[in-house]
C-alpha cells in the first residue's frame, strides 16, 4: 500500500474513531508495523499544520483527531444553535396531542394525527422532551408516553396546569389541536429553577381494540 494511502487510511480510522486510539490497533488494522504508525503520524500531522482546522494529537502511544483550539469559539457557536434548534411541527403536533391527554400510546396518537408517528415519538424521547410512562392493560400492553420536567423547563412553565385551554372547548378536543397553542420556548434567563415533574394531568382509559406502540 502506497504511503499517501496508508496516510488517508489511518485519517479514516482516526476520524471515524472519535476517540484516542492505540497505535498498535492501527498497526494491525493497515497491517504495518507499530513504528511505521508514528511516521504516518507525523505526516498527517504536518498536512494539518500547513491548512486544516484539525490537528492530530499524540497521547502517549495514542492517536486522536481533534479540532484546533482557535476554533473552539466558532464550534461552540454552532453547536449551541444545533441544539437550540426550534421543533418541526410535526413535532409540535405530538407534544400537544401528549401534553393534553397523557399518558398515551404511539397508536393513540397515530389515530389522531391519521399518519405514522413513531419517528416523531422517537426523536423527542431522545430529545428528553417525551419519557416512557409504563403500559396499558390491554392485548399487546402497548408503552405509553408523558412529558418530562424538561419539557416543562423547554417551554418556561412550572406545571401542565399552566398550559392554555383548548380554544372554543371545556374539554379538549383532540382534533383542534395546533402548534399554536403551545406556549413558545422560553430563554434560558426566563426558565423556571423548579426541577420537579408534573404528575399526567389524564389517563387514557383502556380500549378495546389494541394500540400499537
Amino acid at each position: 500500500m502506497k504511503l499517501e494511502t496508508l496516510c488517508s487510511a489511518m485519517e479514516a480510522i482516526l476520524f471515524a474513531a472519535g476517540e484516542p486510539l492505540e497505535g498498535n490497533r492501527i498497526a494491525e488494522a493497515l497491517e504495518i508495523p507499530p513504528e511505521s504508525v508514528r511516521q504516518l503520524a507525523d505526516l498527517i500531522a504536518e498536512r494539518y499544520e500547513k491548512a486544516s482546522g484539525l490537528q492530530l494529537l499524540r497521547l502517549d502511544d495514542t492517536y486522536q483527531i481533534t479540532t484546533k483550539p482557535e476554533h473552539a469559539e466558532v464550534i461552540r457557536r454552532v453547536l449551541e444553535v444545533k441544539r437550540n434548534a426550534p421543533l418541526s411541527n410535526a413535532a409540535m403536533e405530538v407534544l400537544t396531542i401528549i401534553a393534553y391527554n397523557q399518558p398515551v400510546t404511539k397508536g393513540f396518537v397515530e389515530r389522531v394525527r391519521g399518519v405514522d408517528s413513531s419517528t416523531v415519538v422517537n426523536t423527542l424521547v431522545e430529545r428528553g422532551l417525551l419519557e416512557e410512562a409504563g403500559r396499558i392493560e390491554v392485548p399487546g400492553r402497548p408503552l405509553t408516553y408523558r412529558t418530562t420536567a424538561q419539557f416543562l423547563r423547554c417551554f418556561g412553565i412550572s406545571s401542565l396546569a399552566e398550559l392554555p385551554p383548548l380554544p372554543n372547548s371545556d374539554t379538549p378536543s383532540l382534533f383542534d389541536l395546533s402548534p399554536e397553542d403551545i406556549p413558545a420556548p422560553a430563554s434560558a434567563e426566563e426558565q423556571p429553577e423548579d426541577d420537579t415533574e408534573a404528575d399526567p394531568t389524564e389517563t387514557i382509559e383502556a380500549e378495546s381494540e389494541t394500540d400499537s406502540e
